[in-house]
């Protein structure tokens, strides 16, 4: 197909659907996905807007498109390793581990597109995903339990799902490391986590403390704080107004502004609120720790139990900065590097042959674990989870640390 421009046919370029969604990919994973509109894609593209739109009806449709054709890679690479080991587990579980490895890192900007933009998506293709996501998680499942054969379903849907985590932890940092040792170290992790011995339990782990307390009475501005805090975790800051946290609340919405000067604030107070209750318990784990080791284990347990209870604010606090005045931006993303950068120096202590890129990855993906894993479907009830995530991290990070 050609187009006229005086006499001069010019012609369009095959791939262009693809050259717009490469385009999209960047600018959402830059901007986020509402700050790109249908002609920053097209200007990155270099064509005019209404040129998108014979390809695809709306930006949304752009972002499914996106991730669909990510989700195929990815089936696409492990079917064939599953075909080349004959679907025999105790053969395939190496080269898949690696394979989804490789193809994270090599997806790593698509990692971080589905982890941070993807509540975006039309129903439709949310479920699509979601369909197809389940149809791989369902052979890893049958997969783990072949080869570990002890394990219940629930057992192994867990530990599919915390290395799913370590995989898509490549897209919560930007640590720069060599493509080949960054592909053994993260499927080194992800196999430390299906080999992992927290389940099946060989005793009733505890509940968590917190679950049987008994829920007192809120404030008003705590009400609205809890509300805000849900709606921005699903639906995004941006989609979010203060007529719907009122609405949610049944709280008009300029009563909101007794209690909060503007949407902003909202986001600043819980964002604070997060970064406070993690600072406590680093400080209490090094007060208490007999040793790194020891001060790394604590630290973990601390950090389960309270994503656990701030699961909404670990959400927002970990995607939502961006939407902050500036200077709070800048204040709280340091607060964020530094307690990073607390479990990277505990984890080189207690391996001292680490270096800074391998520990950062694997903080990062044990972070990922325990920030993923109760906010995941069936995985989310089970009744000793606080112990699980925190067991689950800390075989990452003992891999990390003392794995070859």
């Amino acid at each position: 197909m050609t187009a006229e421009v005086g006499r001069v046919p010019v012609r369009r370029p095959r791939n262009r659907k693809a050259q717009l969604a490469e385009a999209a990919a960047d600018l959402f994973g830059k901007r986020g996905y509402h700050a790109v509109g249908v002609n920053d894609i097209a200007a990155a593209a270099g064509i005019t807007g209404p040129a998108v739109y014979r390809h695809f009806p709306n930006k949304q449709a752009v972002l499914g498109h996106v991730l669909l054709t990510g989700v195929d890679v990815l089936t696409e690479r492990l079917t064939e390793v599953t075909a080349a080991a004959e679907g025999d587990p105790h053969r395939c579980v190496g080269p898949l581990l690696h394979t989804a490895a490789a193809v994270s890192i090599e997806q790593r900007e698509l990692t971080a597109l589905w982890r941070w933009q993807g509540r975006h998506l039309h129903d439709g293709d949310q479920k699509e995903i979601q369909r197809r996501v389940g149809t791989l998680l369902a052979q890893a499942i049958a997969g783990l339990r072949g080869l570990r054969p002890e394990l219940s379903a629930a057992d192994a849907h867990l530990l599919s799902f915390a290395a799913m985590s370590v995989y898509g932890s490549v897209g919560d940092h930007h640590v720069n490391y060599a493509r080949e040792p960054f592909e053994l170290l993260l499927a080194r992790l992800a196999e430390a986590v299906v080999l992992s011995d927290v389940v099946p339990a060989t005793q009733d782990a505890p509940q968590a403390a917190w679950r049987a307390r008994t829920q007192m009475p809120v404030s008003r501005r705590e009400e609205l704080l809890t509300a805000a805090t849900r709606l921005f975790r699903d639906h995004g800051y941006h989609a979010v107004s203060m007529e719907d946290i009122g609405a949610v609340t049944g709280i008009a919405g300029p009563s909101i502004y007794r209690h909060f000067a503007a949407k902003s604030d909202i986001l600043l107070a819980a964002s604070r609120r997060m970064a406070d209750r993690l600072q406590l318990g680093l400080d209490t784990a090094l007060a208490e720790a007999a040793d790194p080791a020891d001060a790394l284990h604590r630290l973990t347990r601390s950090y389960a139990d309270t994503v656990q209870r701030s699961d909404d604010l670990i959400a927002v606090y970990t995607s939502e900065l961006v939407n902050l005045p500036e200077r709070d931006a800048k204040e709280l993303r340091r607060l964020q590097r530094g307690y990073v950068a607390e479990w990277v120096r505990l984890l080189r202590e207690m391996g001292p042959a680490l270096t800074e890129p391998e520990a950062r990855v694997a903080v990062h993906a044990a972070l990922t674990v325990v920030n993923d894993l109760p906010r995941t479907g069936r995985v989310k009830s089970r009744p000793a989870l606080t112990a699980e995530i925190a067991g689950l991290a800390m075989a990452v990070l003992r891999e990390a640390a003392h794995g070859s």
